[in-house]
């Protein structure tokens, strides 16, 4: 009885870690980037609007939609690893991946248009 009760909390606890959304409060202590300064310069990245990205906007986006798939770090997991992503795509790309989906990754239909451009400008910094 213990092993089955063990396995289903332990079972459940994995696939709920792995959802990727719902309460946006919860990781606000692990997006703390230690200053008040929430934006940054965004870099001329051949197809964005150019202008400032909020960091800490985008990182909270990031961490409640794609972090599951893609690691908190960028490193990767399930999905490929983003951390020099701006390197090879725009923007306006990445978007577009996020909104209609790329070979094994699926639309994210739960990310707003303006979501999805917020999380890509930042994501295309990544050089």
């Amino acid at each position: 009885m213990k092993k089955w009760l063990f396995t289903v909390l332990f079972g459940s606890a994995l696939v709920l870690g792995a959802c990727g959304g719902g309460d946006d409060g919860a990781s606000d202590d692990a997006n703390d980037n230690g200053g008040d300064n929430a934006t940054e310069e965004s870099a001329d990245n051949g197809g964005s609007e150019g202008g400032t990205v909020d960091t800490a906007a985008a990182e909270k986006l990031f961490e409640s939609n794609c972090a599951s798939c893609h690691g908190a770090d960028l490193s990767g997991g399930v999905g490929p690893n983003l951390t020099k992503v701006g390197s090879k795509y725009s923007a306006d790309d990445i978007a577009g991946f996020i909104q209609n989906g790329k070979g094994q990754m699926p639309a994210q239909s739960q990310v707003s248009k303006e979501d999805a451009q917020t999380i890509a400008s930042w994501l295309a910094e990544k050089k």
